[in-house]
């Protein structure tokens, strides 16, 4: 698409952008043994039976975030990865508290977010923003694109006057590749891929440090998400920008993430450097994933080994005992039931949690309940 039509070209680079610091660094926002937990209230009547004996009203609970530690370092892209209702996008909004953790901590800063108050969150806020999945929903059909795109300078009185909040949406809209000239047009005028720019334009405004993007490109057409991909690599460079990318296509991620963190059922199973998770991944949740993604060689895809998981993914409400993928997994053992793994480093950087894959490595470094993955956070235990 031309900028006569309102996108400027884009480059067509096909690698991922690397990490600015060193995995061992500083991290700019430390997620610690964080929860989400949802209260659905009564119990079923299957529920009041089985536990009639415990002598108290059971109450069911979605357990969407379910202790999760994770540090993500400055200029760095963490791919976050897994299967639809897995947590993922419950946990990029607790993130920013747009939805209120129930249990843990998450740091911005070495800040702990959730004991801010609304007015100390408020100033906190213009350096945590987000892009949505679907543009067009994230985006008041009421208001042109110049109020959307100004509606947060103004809120934060990053401009004196209304030519400077013109001025400074002009820019925007000229940094994510649109033309000025469709200040005042409004969201239903647009494509999906242009909406997606405006919203990123929007999550630019306050020049934030962190930016989540929850499912950025999964509502664009397959040759629009390149665009908006080498979009975001190259805003990344020129504002040193940090990107939780949420995503269920494992292709977008494999391009844009610097690290990969795999979720299943609410918890973290895998957490490695992305070229080596899809090279030699350890867990069998991540194994499956991978192999799902197709490969653009008809050849190689024709011989290729999919591996099909048996069974549904359990439910949050009702999760199962022990590692919460045991239920699926083709090398479950009996202890595999009974306790829950935690990450583990089973390579330098790379983090599993599996019982199975523990004991094969006697003597790793084990993540302490609560920890996030990083050296700087492991103890060493010896088997």
């Amino acid at each position: 698409m031309s900028f006569a039509e309102g996108v400027a070209p884009e480059a067509t680079s096909t690698q991922a952008t690397p990490g600015i610091t060193e995995p061992n660094g500083e991290p700019l926002l430390s997620i610690r043994n964080l929860e989400v937990h949802f209260d659905l209230g009564g119990a079923t009547v299957w529920d009041k039976v089985t536990r009639a004996s415990l002598g108290r009203a059971s109450r069911r609970v979605v357990k969407a975030v379910d202790g999760v530690s994770l540090d993500i370092h400055p200029g760095e892209t963490v791919g976050l990865v897994g299967e639809s209702g897995c947590g993922k996008s419950t946990l990029g909004r607790a993130l920013l508290r747009l939805t209120e953790p129930t249990g843990g901590q998450v740091l911005f800063k070495n800040r702990d977010l959730a004991q801010l108050t609304a007015r100390e969150m408020r100033r906190v806020r213009r350096h945590l923003q987000m892009i949505f999945q679907d543009p067009y929903s994230s985006l008041n059909p009421r208001m042109t694109v110049g109020r959307i795109i100004g509606e947060p300078v103004k809120t934060f009185d990053l401009a004196g006057s209304r030519a400077e909040v013109e001025a400074r949406v002009c820019e925007l809209m000229e940094t994510v590749g649109l033309s000025p000239r469709f200040i005042k047009r409004y969201p239903h005028e647009f494509s999906g891929g242009q909406q997606q720019r405006i919203g990123i334009a929007r999550a630019l405004a306050l020049n934030p440090d962190f930016i989540v993007a929850d499912e950025p490109i999964s509502a664009l057409d397959i040759s629009i998400q390149a665009q908006i991909m080498n979009l975001m690599q190259r805003l990344q460079r020129e504002k040193n920008l940090t990107y939780l990318f949420i995503s269920h296509d494992l292709r977008a991620v494999r391009h844009i993430a610097d690290r990969v963190a795999v979720m299943y059922l609410g918890r973290l199973v895998e957490v490695a450097d992305a070229r080596v998770i899809y090279a030699e991944p350890l867990m069998p949740y991540t194994k499956a994933l991978i192999s799902a993604v197709p490969v653009p060689d008809p050849e190689v895809e024709a011989v290729r080994r999919r591996i099909i998981l048996e069974g549904d993914v359990p439910s949050p409400v009702n999760s199962p005992s022990g590692c919460p993928f045991h239920t699926r997994c083709p090398y479950a053992i009996q202890v595999c039931s009974e306790i829950v793994p935690l990450l583990a480093e089973i390579k330098p950087n790379h983090f599993a949690a599996c019982i199975r894959i523990s004991a094969e490595h006697p003597d790793i470094d084990t993540v302490e309940p609560g920890r996030a993955p990083g050296l700087q956070n492991t103890v060493r235990v010896t088997g």
